[in-house]
């Protein structure tokens, strides 16, 4: 019984052109990820320096309000 149901699983068609359409959505899946990832890291990569430039702009600000309360 086990192996009948095993069977099923491991199905080896003859005719190869049955592998074609799992390999062409293989690939378009892969392109798709491809393209997302890319997207991703860019989308990142703005909110980086995004975030540096607030950062500075903070630091900034905290050391104008440093020498403020120095002089007062």
């Amino acid at each position: 019984m086990k192996t009948w149901v095993l069977n099923e699983f491991l199905y080896f068609p003859e005719d190869k052109s049955e592998y074609l359409p799992a390999a062409i959505e293989l690939a378009i899946i892969l392109v798709l990820c491809v393209a997302v990832f890319f997207t991703v890291k860019k989308m990142a990569k703005k909110q980086e320096l995004k975030t540096k430039m607030l950062e500075e702009e903070i630091l900034q600000n905290r050391q104008q309000d440093v020498k403020q309360n120095q002089s007062n």
